[in-house]
């Protein structure tokens, strides 16, 4: 378990700072390294006439080793709370993502569709620029609920049970989950671990995300024990239900991806979300992560 005084140091930074980008430029994201060493291993394993599924699963073992390996020894460098919080601060995104949605808000309440495309096609991997107002609003508000559960509570709760071993091996399984795991070709077979591995590293976060948005919003139970199934993924429709029922809205739907429309099932009730539902949604998240704010600075207080 890690340092209480620590996660909830690591908490503040992020929240208050995110990820400079005066930082990025000088020291790019530690989590690009976890995505240049992903590209490299897709690019020389995931070939046709390779066993790419068993090749798939060598590369996140290696991966999600290296990544803990590191934690480990900086973990045992590392002797101060401070220090330890440095290490962490880049495993959390809660001011990083809500700096993402800021400007996407911004653009729709100027009329500026295109620029509203431009900054949702940074966060979300789907077709942008034909989507309208609806589109961007509902694409917005599910990338929200997911990384509620991807960006900030799924590294808070591995860095409070494992110390940053497992919020680092975390972090590289989720981004390699975002990079290959995906059903369509070449990464079905070579993507299959990425996908498992993050399935289960996210199995109760994504349970306490959508708990911590019911919570906070206080309503939204009935659509997410009813709607929580209709994702693809055993995990995103959890925080999708839950924050679909707190707006009372549908989410989720049909949706373009490079081209091709995938006809998703609909998660919750009522019309399509717009702009003002965007906002709502964007201060339930505030809401969600002040509150793991709160609680993990209590943590720090009770346990050290």
């Amino acid at each position: 378990m890690a340092d209480p005084l620590a996660i909830a140091l690591a908490f503040a930074l992020e929240a208050v700072l995110g990820w400079p980008r005066w930082l990025y430029h000088l020291v790019g994201h530690p989590v690009g390294l976890a995505a240049r060493l992903i590209a490299a291993c897709d690019i020389r394993f995931n070939r046709v006439g390779l066993p790419r599924r068993t090749l798939g699963i060598v590369a996140q073992i290696f991966l999600i080793g290296a990544a803990a390996g590191l934690g480990l020894l900086l973990q045992a460098l590392l002797d101060s709370p401070l220090l330890l919080a440095l290490a962490a601060w880049p495993t959390l995104a809660a001011r990083s993502l809500d700096d993402h949605l800021r400007p996407i808000l911004a653009a729709l309440r100027a009329g500026d569709l295109p620029a509203a495309c431009a900054a949702l096609g940074r966060i979300v991997g789907r077709d942008t620029h034909e989507l309208g107002e609806d589109g961007i609003a509902r694409a917005a508000i599910e990338s929200l609920a997911e990384s509620l559960c991807d960006g900030v509570i799924a590294p808070l709760f591995w860095l409070a049970v494992g110390g940053l071993p497992l919020a680092f091996a975390y972090k590289a399984a989720n981004t390699a989950d975002s990079m290959v795991g995906h059903i369509e070709e070449p990464y079905r077979a070579y993507g299959w671990a990425a996908a498992r591995f993050d399935d289960l590293a996210n199995l109760i976060p994504a349970r306490l995300s959508a708990l911590l948005i019911v919570v906070v919003a206080g309503k939204g139970a009935r659509v997410l024990c009813r709607d929580h199934g209709q994702h693809a993924s055993p995990n995103a429709g959890w925080p999708e239900a839950a924050m679909a029922g707190a707006l009372g809205v549908r989410l989720a739907g049909p949706a373009r991806y490079d081209g091709v429309v995938y006809d998703k099932p609909w998660i919750g009730d009522g019309v399509a979300p717009g702009m003002a539902d965007l906002a709502r949604a964007i201060s339930i998240y505030r809401r969600a992560w002040i509150a793991l704010a709160i609680m993990t600075g209590i943590g720090a207080l009770w346990f050290r």
